[in-house]
């Protein structure tokens, strides 16, 4: 029997798993991941940002999270020779109306305890000599890594602490017991004293097999990129972002200096037909039917109908992009940019129609389940595994073991 197993190899559950490695060294762990690789979806597929937490609400886990989690994980790539820049950003009012927004963000900046700055337009053509803008906010600590390289790193410190990773290994079913947590897979039972589940766009059904009624339902939102080619990433020296809209749940399309170099555009926020929906083929007429029938889904869609079909339209024209990237930087044209990469944001919502905009954790007799763990949750990825251990030792902790 192992102490731990943990659904889901992703940056959170790999976290996690490196944090009960150091808390409980000796333990038998054990990560299960259904795909053959790590880091396979969300991790794999987000813009590798080392979020500030500007945007957060002051005293959510998001807030103080990205917060302290830039600096963890900012501290952990040193430690490890994992390359990564903070490299910083600005945010950008490209419009008048919008400098009230800008001051709010400002303000929220501050709330969070980070070292923020708003500059004149002049100030942003020093920093960014292409982007147009009426004001904007500089936030010196946002940087960016590779978050695959880091969850490897992760997976390392758990194997040489006596931890396994089953790859290709599926959960079926999940049964509670008195002293331990039974777990059906494609693979065979697997027995633990406690499961952790970080199954990310499949962490609300995990959550279910294990009889726990959260109350939400993981919907998936797909955002497409372009990237600029080689002749223009000269245009993007740092990430640039647009004052996000208060009336739409995401940031708008902005500019992302990769750490291979490349600079990537976007994303927009569209429905995905499939929860591991990358492309607008992938189609999953169950899952799709689940999200459509679903009351909560309708609650939130109706009040964001305009601008969803605004996302929509920038799906299939490629124009109607470039035309939102041009407000940024306005010398860009349609043969600079080239599609690229999507990414699956796995966003719980709940049956009153509210999107879940903080983490949210929830307790089983034998469980704790990761259920809402969109950005930031790389970057807070080491604060959020040092959280989960802090529940578990709270909880089940008896004289140095689990009782």
């Amino acid at each position: 029997m192992y102490d731990f197993s943990i659904v889901g190899g992703g940056i959170v559950g790999l976290s996690a798993g490196m944090a009960l490695t150091k808390q409980y060294p000796g333990s038998k762990i054990i990560v299960i991941e259904k795909e053959e690789d790590l880091a396979h979806h969300q991790t794999g597929h987000n813009s590798g940002v080392i979020h500030s937490g500007i945007y957060y609400k002051p005293g959510s886990f998001k807030a103080r999270f990205a917060r302290e989690g830039s600096k963890a994980m900012v501290h952990f790539c040193k430690e490890h020779g994992i390359k990564y820049d903070v490299c910083g950003k600005v945010i950008v009012a490209t419009e008048r109306k919008e400098l009230p927004l800008l001051e709010h963000l400002y303000e929220r900046g501050l709330q969070n305890q980070l070292d923020v700055m708003k500059i004149v337009p002049e100030e942003l053509r020093e920093i960014e000599p292409h982007v147009k803008g009426v004001g904007a906010i500089r936030v010196p600590s946002t940087g960016i890594v590779d978050y695959k390289g880091v969850s490897r790193t992760f997976a390392r410190i758990i194997e040489e602490g006596g931890g396994e990773i089953h790859l290709g290994t599926k959960v079926e079913n999940i049964a509670e017991e008195k002293e331990s947590v039974s777990l059906e897979t494609t693979r065979g039972t697997i027995k633990a004293r406690f499961l952790i589940n970080c199954a990310g766009l499949h962490s609300d059904r995990v959550a279910k097999m294990a009889d726990l009624n959260t109350g939400m339902k993981i919907v998936p939102f797909r955002g497409e990129y372009y990237e600029l080619t080689a002749e223009k990433r000269h245009l993007v020296k740092h990430l640039i972002y647009p004052v996000p809209n208060p009336d739409f749940p995401f940031l708008g399309v902005h500019f992302t200096r990769m750490i291979n170099g490349d600079v990537h555009a976007g994303p927009n926020a569209v429905l995905a037909f499939k929860r591991e929906g990358y492309t607008k083929k992938d189609i999953n007429v169950k899952e799709l039917l689940e999200v459509l029938t679903y009351p909560g889904f309708w609650k939130m869609a109706m009040p964001n109908m305009k601008e969803g079909l605004k996302e929509y339209v920038r799906s299939f024209s490629k124009q109607a992009f470039l035309n939102s990237l041009q407000q940024l930087i306005p010398e860009l044209t349609e043969k600079d940019i080239v599609p690229t990469h999507a990414g699956v944001r796995a966003q719980a919502i709940k049956y009153d129609g509210s999107m879940v905009d903080d983490f949210a954790i929830f307790s089983g007799e034998r469980s704790l389940h990761v259920c809402n763990a969109p950005s930031p949750a790389a970057t807070a990825s080491i604060q959020i595994g040092n959280a989960i251990v802090e529940q578990i030792a709270k909880r089940f902790e008896l004289n140095g073991k689990l009782a």
